[in-house]
């Protein structure tokens, strides 16, 4: 079945697929999926625990930050592995996008509290950073006192009502900033999403910080946004690769079983031709990431970008893609909820919005392309 592949020479990539299928086996991810589903929440504490716990949380934050220090490959190859298990807590932005912020940040007390909390999960640090049509925007600030004065609203948060820190983009005088702000300072409403999560937009009314809660400013608040998004695109594509191979592999297990005029309708020939179409489409998502690793690793950021907006796009439409023919494959079984290949479905239509849909994506794509 479909899987990235890479030299794992010294067995950490192994290491890395056989933590979250043990992981699965104390917190099965559909199971878990449907009960935060039915408790309304945002977050199941015991699986984030969990996930901190086995080291997730740090994976790509330097080591000199107290973090695993390792690349992309790692991470992609642990958010593929989640995919595959379903597990749906949105490690991709908890963790990786504010990984990403605070490892570019401005070295002091404040950074060195949120690094530390998000890797040992004692803080869920969430960002808030988009406008309300999905672009990375800035809110309002104004300078007061010592620190700043932020008002405006942030949408499509991750966890909002169970985090206990923002990292906010604020426009101070024509100048960026990255700001930490209390949770419990904002105003929060939340709306669930297809897949049973819940997304929720953050309100800030006259919301007052303190200098020392200023991470970043200027040309470094670019650089780290950049970072944050390309890293968080690459893990949802390795994610949404992940849940295409899984949808696959859930539907040659069904048609084997299933059992019309007797015979398995899995050596139906026109079946068979579906599910080779699904293969395609899962292998094809899963060299798409690697590729975008490999190119990470060579001295061209252009190429890199470019590899990675083709990654989420073809990761993105492959998942959803095998997730409706599987759906289809499956019959009315496929509807109930009960069947998990409904689940995985709905989990990659959730993803596939995430930070750009593919037809944006490869808009974008097209356009850094022709840049001179």
């Amino acid at each position: 079945m479909p899987q990235m592949i890479f030299d794992d020479t010294d067995g950490t990539l192994g290491l890395l697929r056989d933590s979250v299928a043990t992981f699965a086996t104390r917190f099965p991810g559909a199971q878990r999926l449907r009960q935060r589903r039915a408790a309304g929440t945002d977050l199941d504490r015991e699986v984030w625990a969990g996930m901190a716990e086995a080291g997730w949380l740090g994976l790509t934050i330097p080591e000199e930050l107290g973090g695993a220090g390792l690349g992309a490959r790692e991470q992609s190859v642990l958010s593929e592995a989640l995919g595959r298990e379903l597990i749906s807590e949105p490690l991709a932005f908890l963790a990786v996008f504010s990984g990403a912020l605070l490892s570019e940040a401005e070295a002091t007390v404040e950074r060195e509290r949120l690094i530390n909390g998000l890797i040992d999960g004692s803080l869920i640090v969430s960002p808030a950073v988009q406008a309300a049509n999905g672009s990375i925007a800035p809110i309002e600030a104004s300078a007061s006192g010592d620190g700043i004065k932020l008002s405006g609203e942030a949408h499509y948060v991750n966890a909002a009502a169970s985090a206990d820190e923002f990292l906010v983009l604020a426009a101070i005088n024509d100048e960026q900033a990255l700001v930490s702000v209390p949770a419990a300072s904002a105003e929060i409403s939340q709306r669930p999403t297809l897949d049973g999560s819940q997304l929720g937009k953050v309100s800030f009314s006259g919301v007052s910080v303190g200098a020392d809660r200023v991470l970043a400013k200027g040309a470094a608040v670019d650089a780290a946004i950049e970072k944050a998004v390309a890293s968080t695109r690459l893990a949802l594509a390795a994610e949404m690769a992940g849940i295409a191979s899984r949808e696959l592999e859930i539907t040659v297990e069904y048609t084997s079983q299933r059992v019309q005029f007797g015979k398995p309708i899995a050596s139906f020939q026109v079946l068979q031709h579906k599910m080779v179409d699904m293969w395609a489409d899962a292998e094809f998502a899963c060299a798409a990431v690697v590729n975008a690793c490999e190119r990470l690793e060579e001295d061209d950021p252009k190429a890199a970008t470019l590899a990675i907006l083709a990654a989420k796009a073809r990761a993105g439409d492959a998942s959803v893609t095998v997730g409706r023919r599987a759906i289809h494959l499956h019959g009315a079984m496929g509807f109930t909820d009960e069947c998990d290949i409904g689940h995985f479905m709905k989990r990659a239509v959730a993803l596939n919005s995430a930070l750009g849909q593919p037809e944006a994506l490869r808009l974008e794509f097209v356009a850094l392309e022709r840049a001179a």
